[in-house]
């Protein structure tokens, strides 16, 4: 096992991949000379020359409709797209052709595409290059919709995506990536197969990237034993982990870094709500940010998403009084 920053955990992901498939090929805004803008492709145009390591024009719909001509003639391209938001002017791209091509050829095309982008609030990026966006993509059939949380996860993750038959959309957290951890680079992930990091009996606690590592914090303040489970894929998420977990703690609580309105946490609070109706001892709940924009003050920045201490107050007051707490903005009388 490695000690690597999660950062270096994807450029070893794709380092590996690379070398195992000439078929593997980068591009993306300033990825090869300049090694990224977060430094994820370091070293790769050396090792890998400008064939495979493509510096591409500030056209973000250029080179993903690239990216899906190359899948379908049997490459298999990994994209970056600097910030989430950037992807706007090409979704497109990736949701009515790639995620649609196998389809509407009736499978004689597969689009084996990975499109990576960093998002998520935490470094002062403000409301234009802060945002998590999964809502954006989480609804689209034939895509795939991954959450990197940790060096492991950044590292086995990617190695699965860039295998995957199908695009796979690979958010990656920015505030993450100088996180150090432990990989294991024998160590295989599936696509659509949550993580079980801790056993507990009280509660179930679903969430993904950084605020898996708040939900952790926040477990451990309150002392509440808890199933703590990193969803990890969006799309297709694990219902059989997540059903088998609240199944035994009769709650649940999602913690996930999206708006009130809109968030993914609907979707697994309502399955969840479905399948178990009459056997929760509590209101499955949801732990997001308000409806507003990501602020640029740092001070109200470290509010928006989800604290630890905000996190470790609702459950600890769900499993004591089986009732749904009020969020933040409502306790403080920020919002209605």
């Amino acid at each position: 096992m490695a000690d690597m920053r999660v950062r270096q955990a994807i450029v070893q992901a794709l380092k590996d991949e690379m070398t195992n498939d000439p078929s593997v090929i980068l591009f993306g805004e300033d990825i090869a000379a300049a090694e990224g803008p977060f430094k994820t492709s370091e070293g790769l145009l050396e090792q890998f020359g400008p064939d495979r390591v493509r510096d591409t024009p500030i056209s973000e719909m250029a080179f993903t409709g690239a990216a899906v001509g190359a899948a379908m003639m049997g490459m298999k391209p990994v994209i970056e797209i600097m910030f989430m938001e950037f992807l706007g002017v090409a979704l497109d791209q990736l949701v009515t052709e790639a995620a649609k091509m196998h389809y509407l050829s009736n499978g004689e095309y597969s689009v084996p595409m990975v499109v990576r982008a960093s998002n998520a609030s935490g470094l002062g990026f403000g409301s234009q290059h802060s945002q998590t966006l999964e809502n954006w993509v989480n609804a689209t059939p034939g895509l795939k919709v991954v959450t990197l949380s940790d060096a492991q996860s950044a590292y086995s993750l990617l190695r699965a995506a860039i295998a995957e038959p199908n695009p796979v959309m690979f958010l990656e957290p920015r505030i993450l990536y100088a996180e150090r951890g432990s990989v294991d680079t024998n160590l295989k992930m599936e696509i659509g197969k949550a993580r079980l990091l801790q056993n507990g009996d009280q509660v179930t606690v679903v969430a993904m990237g950084n605020m898996v590592n708040v939900a952790r914090n926040a477990i451990k303040e309150t002392g509440i034993s808890a199933d703590l489970i990193d969803l990890a894929t969006l799309v297709p998420w694990d219902r059989d982990t997540v059903l088998n977990s609240v199944s035994k703690t009769k709650r649940l609580v999602v913690v996930e870094e999206s708006p009130f309105s809109g968030g993914w946490g609907n979707e697994i609070v309502a399955y969840v709500s479905t399948q178990l109706f009459g056997k929760l001892l509590a209101p499955a709940i949801r732990i997001s940010t308000p409806d507003v924009p990501v602020p640029f003050s740092g001070a109200l920045e470290s509010r928006f998403a989800p604290t630890s201490s905000e996190v470790s107050r609702q459950i600890k007051e769900l499993v004591e009084k089986n009732q749904a707490p009020k969020p933040w903005w409502i306790v403080e009388g920020v919002s209605k």
